[in-house]
């Protein structure tokens, strides 16, 4: 029986490492990262930097939806990064230009300023 025992090490410690399988994981680790740069990373820069260039561009006129759902129309832009949005005639609220978004369409004169 002890000679089964150490015939069974012995075959185990005449083995060669299977070095190529260490290169073989770190291979796999490698793919999985580069999918999830391309599928979640890399989008995920490009909404926030769209996000960023749409809030720089935020003028009077406007028309924009809040975060919270409030629609409203840009009636002053701060530069404490704040803005005033005109949600009825004569109601204003002081909103964070961070908390805009989405810009839902330009008023006319705007759109033809920006033409110009």
């Amino acid at each position: 029986m002890f000679s089964l025992i150490s015939s069974a090490m012995a075959q185990d410690a005449a083995m060669p490492p299977d070095a190529h399988l260490d290169y073989m994981n770190m291979a796999l680790f490698g793919a999985i990262f580069v999918v999830f740069y391309v599928l979640v990373i890399r989008p995920n820069q490009k909404r926030l930097a769209e996000q960023v260039s749409m809030i720089k561009a935020l003028k009077p006129g406007d028309k924009v939806v809040a975060s919270g759902g409030i629609h409203g129309k840009v009636s002053k832009v701060n530069d404490d990064k704040t803005i005033m949005l005109e949600i009825a005639n004569g109601v204003e609220i002081k909103l964070d230009k961070e908390s805009v978004h989405s810009v839902e369409n330009k008023d006319k004169n705007t759109e033809a300023q920006d033409k110009k």
